[in-house]
This record gives C-alpha cells, sequence and structure tokens, in this order.
C-alpha cells in the first residue's frame, strides 16, 4: 500500500480520526504516525493513556507491514510503557521486521516531544499480523 492509500485508511478509522492520528510517513516497511497531545487521552495521572500508546504503536505497526503486505490484521500485540508519556505531541515510528507469506513482524516506537523539540522514548511494540483480503 502507498502513503496514499494508508492516509486514506487512517480516515476511515473512526478511533484514529476521533484521536486526530495523521500519517506522516509510510513506504519500504516503514511508518510515522503523529498525534498531538490532548487532554482528552489522558488517565488519571495526567499522562498520556496506555489505550492510546497501544493504538498508536499498533497502527504505526500495521501500517509499516501494509506497505509491503497489503491489508494487514494483528494476531498478537505486546507494548513496554518505558515512562510517563508526556509531551505536546507523540511519534511513533513502525517498522517491519519480517514480512512472510502467512505472517508479518513489525515493531514500533513511540516518541514523546517537548515544547522545544527534544524527543525521549517513552513506548515500544511489537505486533504479529497477518496478510487479509478484501
Amino acid at each position: 500500500m502507498s502513503l496514499q492509500d494508508l492516509i486514506a485508511a487512517n480516515a476511515s478509522a473512526r478511533l484514529n480520526c476521533l484521536a486526530g492520528f495523521d500519517v506522516t510517513a509510510a513506504e519500504n516497511g516503514a511508518s510515522e504516525i503523529v498525534m498531538e497531545w490532548s487532554d482528552d487521552f489522558t488517565q488519571y495521572a495526567g499522562h498520556l493513556h496506555a489505550g492510546m500508546i497501544a493504538a498508536l504503536l499498533d497502527t504505526a505497526c500495521g501500517f509499516a507491514a501494509a506497505t509491503l503486505a497489503g491489508n494487514v490484521t494483528a494476531t498478537h500485540f505486546s507494548m513496554n510503557c518505558l515512562r510517563p508519556a508526556v509531551g505536546r505531541r507523540f511519534i511513533a515510528k513502525g517498522t517491519t521486521v519480517r514480512a512472510g507469506r502467512k505472517q508479518i513482524f513489525a515493531k514500533a516506537e513511540l516518541f514523546a516531544e517537548n515544547d522545544h523539540g527534544q524527543r525521549s522514548l517513552v513506548a515500544t511494540g511489537d505486533t504479529l499480523m497477518v496478510p487479509i483480503d478484501r
């Protein structure tokens, strides 16, 4: 799938639209998703909610894999929260580790960016996907 295809797919996903996900790059087994900070997606202590962290990581993995394998769906996902996710925006970078005919392995990193443009790694994720026909 091309960047334009993935921008269209992103626009058709209600959660992605609600959260303001922006697909800024997608090609050759890699992707980048950006989301601006919103108080609407915090947890009780004021950090980005782990559910939103998971959505960003999973989407970045899926879009990275889709650049090589077309439509995919996750069969397993795991994430590690490394520090509280606070920043003015978040950047999820997905990478395809291996794309086979029946299984695609991808990983992602989520960075928080502060007001000065400095980024810190706040979470990582791994996804196992399978190609699907549409």
